[in-house]
Formats: C-alpha cells, sequence, structure tokens
C-alpha cells in the first residue's frame, strides 16, 4: 500500500528541539495511518541531531531519520520533496523542526486536502522576530514585482500539497534552490492551481540558535534577486497542465 502522507522536516542542528519536535509530531502520523511516515532529514548536521533521531527511531515507529549532506534549508525541502515522490505518497506536509508550529492546526489543512491541492500556512501573531516579519513582507513584494501573483506568505514552513501536482510544478524549480518553498508558493498562484491561504499561530524558537541572521538574510536576498530574473525568463509563455 501506498503512503497517504509524509510529514517532512528538513533538520538543521536542532538537538535542543528534536526529542519535543518529534514527540508533538509523531501523534499526527498515528492517527493518520495508511502508511504515514514522519521523515526528518538531518542536513549535516554539526551536533548531535541524528544520533538523537536514531535514538528516537526504536521508540516512535512512524518515525524516519535520514542524513545527507548539507545543502540548505530549501534544498533539503526539495529533497525530502522528490523522497515523497518518489516513494508514491499521496500528500506530503512540509514543517521545520525547531517547535514553532503546531501540530493541533494540522487537521483543518487535511479535512480540506480534497478541495485544494497547495494548502498553506499564513502566519499570524509571530513570535519569531522583527527581522524575519520584514523578510516576509519584502518577498511578497518582490514576487509580486517579478512574477506579477500575489502570495499571501510565500515561504511558510506549514504546507500540505498533493504529490501529483507538486511533482508538476517541481518541473519549473531550479534543483538545490535555496527559496524552494517560494517558487512553489508563487507557481501553485501563477498557474491557477487549486490552492488556499490558512492562518497559522507562529511561536519563538523553542530552542537551540537560529542559523539565519540578517548578514545571511541580506546575502540570500541579494542571489535570490538574480534567480528570479532567471525563473520569470524561463516561465515566458509557460502553462501547465
Amino acid at each position: 500500500m501506498k503512503p497517504e502522507l509524509f510529514i517532512v522536516m528538513p533538520a538543521y542542528n536542532e538537538s535542543a528541539n528534536i526529542k519535543m519536535v518529534v514527540k508533538l509530531w509523531h501523534p499526527v502520523v498515528e492517527k493518520n495511518g495508511n502508511g504515514s511516515k514522519l521523515i526528518i532529514f538531518d542536513d549535516g548536521s554539526k551536533d548531535d541531531t541524528y544520533i538523537v533521531l536514531q535514538e528516537l527511531e526504536k521508540k516512535y515507529p512512524l518515525l524516519k531519520a535520514i542524513s545527507k549532506i548539507n545543502s540548505g534549508h530549501g534544498a533539503t525541502c526539495l529533497y525530502a520533496y522528490d523522497y515523497a515522490i518518489k516513494a508514491g505518497a499521496k500528500y506530503v506536509f512540509q514543517t521545520d523542526s525547531d517547535g514553532q508550529t503546531n501540530p493541533d492546526e494540522f487537521w483543518q489543512f487535511w479535512q480540506l486536502k480534497e478541495k485544494y491541492d497547495f494548502i498553506i500556512g499564513s502566519r499570524i501573531k509571530r513570535k519569531d522576530g522583527l527581522s524575519r516579519i520584514f523578510v516576509t513582507k519584502v518577498l511578497k513584494m518582490v514576487v509580486w514585482l517579478f512574477f506579477g501573483v500575489v502570495v499571501e506568505d510565500s515561504n511558510t514552513p506549514f504546507r500540505l500539497m498533493n504529490v501529483e501536482r507538486l511533482k508538476k510544478i517541481l518541473e519549473y524549480v531550479p534543483e538545490q534552490f535555496f527559496l524552494s518553498n517560494v517558487i512553489i508558493s508563487m507557481l501553485a498562484v501563477k498557474f491557477g492551481e487549486r490552492y488556499k491561504w490558512i492562518p497559522i499561530s507562529f511561536q519563538e524558537r523553542q530552542g537551540g540558535i537560529n542559523s539565519i541572521n540578517l548578514k545571511m538574510i541580506f546575502r540570500i536576498g541579494k542571489s535570490a534577486l538574480s534567480s528570479f530574473f532567471k525563473i520569470r525568463k524561463e516561465l515566458k509563455g509557460v502553462e501547465i497542465k
């Protein structure tokens, strides 16, 4: 039987959070059943995240830990989506492993899975800092300027996607792209997919150190502009079926 749902998470140096995160999210795949799994992709952590995950696998039967070479958050999300596609999962849900999202809010997404193919969280009452909120607002403006579509919260790490429709969209996402979720959100709107944004809560990081700082944000932003020019050029005249 092919799995109905994969919950996928990238993890980098999350040893301070990972036990709590698995404890919170594993019941979701248990309740759903139908071959569902919680899969955490350790992105070449320098701490003992992967070792902790291997121990947790013994306690949580629907947890699978995968270790990979470090490539960054966006590229790891693409790696996870490709894994779900190859495994034949029907739906893939992506969130992060830092404890900022609430698994109780997953079920309102799940109830709408037949009606929408891309259900993405819109972060409200955020507690992750002004710099992150600023980046979200700038991304919204940049996506509109480059691609002519309004995307409410393009980079939210809380999204349920129909794997078959995601597979079509990924054909237009560059390999290893560092803002993969941003482009997926944009393409879902631009190509007229069945999409919906749902308000979600977003807590402060529950432990550990945030690997993204302002210096890195500006460096990523500069690189993103060049990539967006290229993607916009490649999308001219393209229609997805």
